[in-house]
């Protein structure tokens, strides 16, 4: 049987606003959809026990948006498994032949860390961390960097959440270690990055190579944000020389990505060749250095947006496409069949770029995106949560039809290496973590979309948030307007869905 939360974490969850009903009527429809061939830690006869001890609570007028967010944490949940080395989260619900022990792949790693740092038992996502740099390592071949990773950056983003100052501590060694054989094993020397194109799991792109040691906007992002996470990390840890180092190392690679990966004819992030020159296509890994802040807020650089909605760039029905679709090679290097990157929706890059799209909106001013477009997009994404009318998740999907591209391989069913739920709360209702003990919430709902909905059962910093739009008072009972409460308590009331700083109450020791 499963062990459920106990004592003052279950006490704290008590007395929500959002109801679990809805999360029983589709985790009752989800469980009687197909059989149920592959059973991990959390079998479906358990799932909503489960999830209601683990999950943040969402509603909202848009039934797809709500039916997704609910399938993304079921699905997550599926993959959840325990082994002797611990607790991990698998990707593939089948065994596959290039993963390692337990059936893990490091490739979505950051994806996972992101998705369950809003869990409300830490000791999953502990585990599955801690079993990367400990685990891994008792394989005959190890696997951790068969695939690029943003590890570092997802460590840090999840201690924003939970505040575990003594796990975040623990890996100071093992990340700082981690950091140097990247250094080591992908360094060009003139300060960018290179990988082969499926070892960042995005194999025959149109940039991609399996033999050149091409400089990819991808390693060289994720090497950036690695840098920043580690000189936050490091402050914490009071190392003031690895803190410096470590910023020094993000500034040596934010000045390469801007001088060396950017077109500035074709105004895009590219790749840039070992055989010289930029690669002339634009690709959604273009959008990778937004999902760290690494570009400079300049008009110049987000311009790169444009190609956004446009349907000869990356716009099409059924979301953003892994390549431009005005390119001449589009689609053409495969049978669909494989892990084609040049062209079809892949949910791990159309999560990237709604991150880096969401950070665009947050962080910076000079640009002409909005919020509407991050909406639509995102709501687009949730759309395309289906097969045969059903709700679906798989490994790549035609831009035009919606037909997923593996058909009904069953290692493609419950395909997790993306995230959704993180995008909800962290960007669309706009949760923001922050090391001090200011809740920051900054929505990128656009005005008059919608009239009400919930965000409830948060657990940040130890406490529960609940975070709540009503625009009649009607819904939910406690008044007009954007209300946040922490443990039951109001701390914030606006008459707007406005960005918001408030503070914490402090907790009794």
């Amino acid at each position: 049987m499963v062990k459920l939360l106990t004592g003052p974490t279950l006490l704290l969850a008590q007395g929500k606003v959002v109801r679990t009903d809805k999360l029983q009527q589709h985790v009752n429809y989800f469980n009687q959809m197909e059989p149920e061939d592959v059973k991990n830690f959390v079998p479906n006869d358990q799932a909503f026990d489960w999830l209601s001890q683990n999950i943040p609570l969402f509603e909202c007028p848009d039934s797809v948006m709500e039916a997704t967010y609910y399938y993304r944490w079921w699905s997550f949940r599926k993959h959840l498994k325990q082994t002797p080395d611990g607790f991990i989260f698998t990707e593939f619900i089948t065994p596959v032949g290039h993963a390692g022990k337990h059936n893990s792949i490091s490739c979505a790693l950051g994806h996972h860390i992101y998705e369950g740092r809003w869990l409300h038992n830490s000791e999953y996502i502990d585990q599955y961390t801690r079993f990367w740099f400990t685990g891994d390592k008792n394989q005959a071949k190890p696997r951790f960097h068969q695939f690029s990773s943003w590890v570092g950056d997802a460590v840090y983003n999840r201690y924003l959440v939970n505040q575990n100052k003594t796990f975040l501590l623990s890996l100071v060694d093992n990340l700082d270690a981690d950091y140097k054989v990247w250094d080591q094993e992908k360094s060009l020397g003139n300060g960018l990055y290179w990988q082969f194109d499926v070892r960042d799991g995005m194999e025959e792109s149109m940039s991609g190579s399996r033999k050149d040691k091409n400089a990819r906007p991808t390693i060289n992002s994720y090497m950036y944000g690695y840098a920043q996470a580690m000189n936050r990390i490091a402050t914490i840890a009071n190392k003031p020389e690895m803190a410096k180092a470590y910023a020094d190392k993000a500034k040596q690679v934010k000045s390469v990505v801007l001088t060396q990966l950017w077109d500035e004819e074709e105004n895009f992030f590219k790749t840039k060749l070992e055989k010289g020159g930029l690669h002339p296509a634009r690709e959604a890994i273009g959008y990778i250095p937004w999902y760290f802040n690494l570009p400079e807020d300049s008009p110049k650089y987000a311009k790169a947006w444009e190609q956004l909605t446009d349907p000869e760039g990356f716009s099409s029905p059924w979301g953003l496409t892994t390549a431009e679709r005005r390119d001449p090679t589009f689609q053409t290097r495969g049978s669909g069949h494989g892990c084609e990157w040049d062209g079809p929706i892949w949910p791990f890059a159309s999560t990237q770029t709604l991150k880096g799209l969401a950070n665009l909106l947050n962080n910076y001013q000079r640009h002409d995106q909005t919020k509407e477009q991050y909406f639509q997009t995102l709501r687009t994404y949730a759309l395309s949560h289906q097969k045969n009318g059903k709700p679906y998740l798989g490994e790549y999907q035609d831009e035009t039809t919606g037909y997923w591209l593996k058909g009904d391989n069953p290692r493609s069913s419950y395909y997790n290496h993306s995230g959704f739920c993180d995008l909800v709360i962290n960007d669309l209702i706009g949760l923001k973590p922050r090391e001090d003990n200011i809740l920051e919430v900054k929505p990128l709902i656009p005005e008059g979309k919608w009239d009400w909905f919930c965000l409830d059962n948060v657990k940040y910093h130890n406490q529960i948030i609940t975070i709540l739009w009503d625009k009649t008072g009607k819904k939910y009972g406690k008044g007009k307007g954007f209300r946040i409460f922490a443990n039951g308590k109001q701390i914030h009331n606006a008459k707007k869905l406005a960005p918001v700083q408030a503070k914490l109450p402090r907790q009794a020791s």
